[in-house]
């Protein structure tokens, strides 16, 4: 291995192309070697980027190669097993974007091919764990400064969404975050999941019924409820308040200069995720290249995370038609322990 670790982006669409600029400019130990996209006109945008990187159309020509020597998953979540397979089959170092795969049968699938490894290789892209406010409620949660944590109240708000966005969307590329961070921040595994409907926003897309409020059961008896709304027009918020024994804590209100001009206050809110968490997304790819140069491999959430995230996804999925869904998991390997 060279001094710098050489990463294969798989995936130049949005996502990939930003990792691969976050790599190039902002990672120290690391290079982007390799951009697998079957689109050249994709792969060539993206790979001007990354100097000296090679471009493939298939995971399996690049490692055949020698071109890398860890792996990015950064394609939409249904291509995801096809890349990881062959990924863990020559044993390579993985950060794959959420989901680990869209359903828990093929999660499952490549929980037990990973097994067969002496020790995890997957990290999961959930980057709200790396955002510092994130990680100052864990903090506060963890300390029982302010008692005991009772209620979680999430907004997560889009502008707009394009046309492809559709209603199971709603769980599983959006509130698919939630159902990672919510059991974080509270200590406890997911148990139950409901939706509700409020009142529709008449500038809801017609294919969309929305917003959602979808109502999250913990075992530890923290309940969460998350604000799904993605034609809200003026930007882009997540935001959490914690409800305590002795106290609140809020997370994900804007900053920035403050104006006050007309007769009217302002500040500026995001208006994409790219910007909203630009800071986590470049501590979890800093912490990852940490941990395979010091061969832990990763540090962070892991396959097992990503299995239970995609058991939540199918009950919440369930759940937009009604009723309370529970959601069951296995007993967790030792291997993830």
């Amino acid at each position: 291995m060279s001094t710098d670790l050489r990463i294969g982006v798989i995936g130049a669409g949005l996502m990939g192309a930003d990792h691969i600029a976050r790599i190039t400019h902002r990672t120290a130990g690391a290079v982007v070697s390799a951009v697998v996209e079957p689109d050249a006109g994709r792969a060539a945008a993206a790979a001007a980027n990354a100097p000296g990187a090679q471009t493939f159309t298939r995971v399996e020509d690049a490692i055949d190669a020698g071109a890398l020597d860890a792996v990015l998953i950064a394609t939409p979540g249904q291509f995801h097993e096809p890349v990881l397979v062959p990924a863990l089959e020559a044993g390579l170092p993985i950060l794959c974007e959420k989901p680990l795969t869209p359903d828990s049968g093929s999660s499952w699938k490549i929980l037990e091919l990973e097994q067969k490894l002496g020790r995890p290789h997957i990290q999961v892209g959930f980057m709200r764990r790396f955002d510092a406010e994130y990680r100052a409620l864990r903090g506060l949660v963890a300390s029982g400064d302010s008692g005991e944590l009772m209620l979680l109240r999430c907004a997560h708000r889009n502008a707009t969404v394009p046309d492809t966005y559709t209603q199971t969307m709603l769980i599983t590329d959006s509130v698919v975050h939630e159902f990672d961070v919510v059991p974080w921040l509270a200590g406890s595994p997911i148990q139950s999941v409901e939706v509700k409907y409020p009142r529709r926003n008449a500038l809801t897309p017609t294919h969309l019924r929305e917003p959602i409020l979808v109502m999250i059961e913990l075992e530890n008896g923290v309940l969460a409820d998350v604000e799904m709304n993605v034609s809200m027009q003026f930007g882009y918020q997540v935001a959490t308040e914690a409800v305590f024994e002795k106290g609140l804590a809020r997370i994900g209100q804007p900053s920035g200069m403050q104006q006050w001009r007309d007769g009217r206050y302002s500040i500026a809110d995001h208006t994409s995720f790219v910007t909203r968490f630009a800071e986590a997304y470049d501590a979890q790819i800093q912490r990852w290249v940490d941990a395979v140069h010091g061969g832990a491999l990763i540090d962070g959430p892991n396959a097992w995370d990503g299995y239970l995230v995609a058991l939540a996804c199918e009950a919440g999925v369930k759940a937009l038609d009604g009723g309370v869904v529970p959601v069951e998991a296995p007993t967790r390997p030792a291997f993830y322990a």
